[in-house]
């Protein structure tokens, strides 16, 4: 069993927008990527590339649980590139006006075959950018 990454961040909104700029998918396309098959219901895959012109890496993702305002865990793999998958949970906690967003990605040495761009540090790093410099300006402005 591999340590799962964590990342946790304190974001000065209701618990019911950020919920909302995770789930849905007008609003997933200004902070997080452009999910057009996003559809919040368990059992649902979707499929998004990174950012940018390039398309390298298909992501996708199978949602397994739906907790609204609290919980949404999901699948996350390359189905092209390999077999692994892992799963991405995001717990929200709201704080008095605050929300304590935490971000847990399980099982990433599935992916460690697939080198650098998909080791531990990368994930963490992505995570982290994703959190503090999206996420949380786009829902604090």
């Amino acid at each position: 069993m591999s340590i799962p990454i964590i990342v946790q961040y304190k974001i000065k909104a209701p618990v019911e927008k950020v919920w909302k700029a995770l789930t849905d998918q007008h609003e997933m396309k200004s902070w997080y990527f452009d999910i057009s098959d996003f559809e919040l219901e368990i059992g649902k895959v979707f499929n998004f590339y990174e950012p940018g012109e390039e398309k390298k890496y298909h992501h996708q993702g199978k949602i397994l649980e739906i907790i609204p305002n609290k919980k949404l865990k999901h699948t996350w793999s390359y189905p092209e590139l390999s077999d692994g998958v892992t799963t991405v949970t995001w717990e929200l906690n709201q704080q008095g006006e605050d929300t304590s967003v935490t971000l847990i990605h399980d099982d990433i040495d599935m992916l460690k075959e697939l080198g650098a761009n998909f080791s531990r540090e990368a994930f963490a790093d992505g995570w982290n950018g994703i959190l503090k410099q999206s996420l949380k300006p786009y829902l604090e402005n």
